[in-house]
């Protein structure tokens, strides 16, 4: 299975007999979605490993340039710098692995709805221009709750979710009843065949 497949589907041995009034179910089997509160620790998770990261990487910079680490307004090098590292790490953990290391740890993969790979589409409209959105309107992050396939609106505008990479719930495919054939009971009268008539005699005894 890869790791992009969304329905796996069974392979039950099926009865060749009519079922009468009984509908025909086929047994699929889904990856689970994952809800709000997991997707909400993955993500807080990430959020202290970008900060641990920036720490590393980039205070130091900081300290050798002699740049100020306390301004906090948009368009300081800080918050520049902040803001690039957070929306790559999204974008290209994404992109390539599917999964940043919050999702790694809680078994969580982003998948496409319409694509069997992500798209570098899907990816820059998920974690870049729905991230800038979600992070302005924070309240947003709560749609994950609401949308259908537990989508938040970054989901949404890639037309992507999140789902248990080894969880799969059961689904039924409903199909409609086999049309029944009645038998006649009464064979058809076979039609008798006019025998062929004997050609007379010609020679008289």
């Amino acid at each position: 299975m890869t790791n992009n497949e969304i329905v796996m589907q069974s392979s039950p041995s099926m009865e060749n007999a009519l079922l009468i009034d009984k509908p025909i179910t086929n047994k699929n089997y889904a990856l689970k979605t994952a809800g709000f509160w997991i997707r909400f620790w993955a993500f807080l998770l990430d959020g202290l490993i970008i900060t641990a990261v920036g720490g590393v990487l980039v205070n130091p910079i900081f300290y050798l340039m002699d740049w100020s680490l306390s301004e906090t307004v948009w368009y300081a090098p800080m918050s520049i710098i902040s803001a690039i590292l957070y929306y790559s790490y999204f974008v290209l953990m994404t992109k390539f692995f599917g999964q940043t290391l919050g999702k790694m740890i809680f078994g969580l993969r982003v998948i496409s709805l319409k694509h069997e790979k992500l798209t570098w589409s899907d990816v820059l409209f998920r974690d870049w221009i729905g991230r800038i959105i979600n992070n302005i309107f924070i309240p947003l992050y709560i749609l994950v709750g609401i949308l259908p396939n537990n989508q938040g609106l970054h989901d949404f505008f890639a037309d992507t979710t999140v789902v248990h990479e080894k969880v799969y719930i059961e689904k039924d495919i409903m199909q409609p009843s086999l049309p029944i054939k009645e038998e006649n009971s009464e064979a058809a009268p076979l039609e008798e065949k006019p025998e062929p008539k004997k050609h007379e005699e010609k020679n008289e005894e």
